[in-house]
């Protein structure tokens, strides 16, 4: 899934290419993909892309007032087209759930692999109408996402503070992958309880979400869209890297299941050599 560096990097992307340009059609290939039917997709029709912004993890393309506003979600991704082809998508021939059309030819297409299908995609004339943006919480890179700020997040909050980093309502933009990056670097337990960290513990926290973000979106930057998910894999330091050995301090990086996703750790590093309980995996060992 996309995070806030490779969304920022899209964003970047498709601003570049599509200043000075505007929206032909728009033509869409999964009934599932658009969530919104006012206004509809003719009203793009002939509008000048004005701007693209991200919005945590949402991108919003506004097209004189009109904003094309889609979340790729886990296995949803944007393909960069310089020539597209003429023919029209038809619904369940492809991969291609939505695609753009741009006044010299080029455009986009919105894509999303397997079976469980959660790319979103919303026309409105105001990104508040969206609803996952209308409860999106600061978003990290912000100027007003001080220290203070962050600690008044975490005051009373008995969750664990993996789950903290990742709700969207609390902190817009970080997901699974960079959760685990955070933590790493700030040589926390990802299971530790948000409202139970000491002072300085919030410090380093907040150091490394900021540093790890920034210095994910400086390495994202510039890049096509075609290279940033391989970009993304190479520069995680625990996430995905179960059983190879941790940078810092050479133990090896561990791995926590759950039904649907994991999470990655060091021992050493974040929890004071004591492996963490793996439940999925204590099952299976039965």
């Amino acid at each position: 899934m996309p995070e806030l560096p490779e969304v920022q990097a899209l964003v970047d992307f498709l601003a570049e290419r599509t200043a000075g340009l505007a929206i032909t059609k728009v033509e869409i290939a999964s009934f599932n993909v658009l969530k919104t039917f006012d206004p509809p997709p003719q009203a793009l029709e002939g509008s000048p892309v004005d701007s693209v912004t991200r919005h945590g993890k949402f991108l919003d393309v506004d097209a004189d007032g009109t904003h094309l506003i889609f979340h790729l979600a886990r296995a949803g991704w944007l393909r960069w087209s310089e020539k597209l082809p003429t023919t029209v998508v038809r619904p369940g021939k492809s991969p291609i759930a939505l695609r753009v059309r741009l006044s010299d030819g080029s455009g986009f297409d919105l894509t999303e692999a397997g079976t469980k299908k959660s790319l979103a995609a919303y026309l409105v004339r105001s990104p508040a109408d969206v609803p996952g943006i209308a409860r999106l919480g600061p978003d990290p890179l912000g100027d007003a996402f001080t220290r203070a700020e962050f600690g008044r997040l975490l005051q009373g909050r008995r969750t664990q503070i993996k789950g903290l980093l990742r709700d969207q309502e609390v902190i817009a933009g970080v997901g699974n992958a960079y959760s685990d990056e955070i933590l790493h670097v700030a040589k926390i337990s990802p299971f530790a309880i948000a409202g139970s960290l000491a002072p300085d513990v919030v410090d380093r926290l907040y150091a490394a979400l900021r540093d790890t973000l920034a210095g994910a979106v400086r390495a994202a930057s510039g890049k096509p869209a075609a290279e940033l998910k391989d970009a993304k894999r190479a520069g995680m330091r625990v996430h995905g890297r179960t059983g190879q050995t941790c940078p810092e301090c050479g133990d090896l990086v561990r791995e926590v299941s759950f039904a649907d996703t994991s999470l990655q750790y060091c021992a050493t590093c974040q929890t004071g050599g004591k492996p963490l309980a793996d439940r999925r995996m204590s099952r299976l060992l039965k």
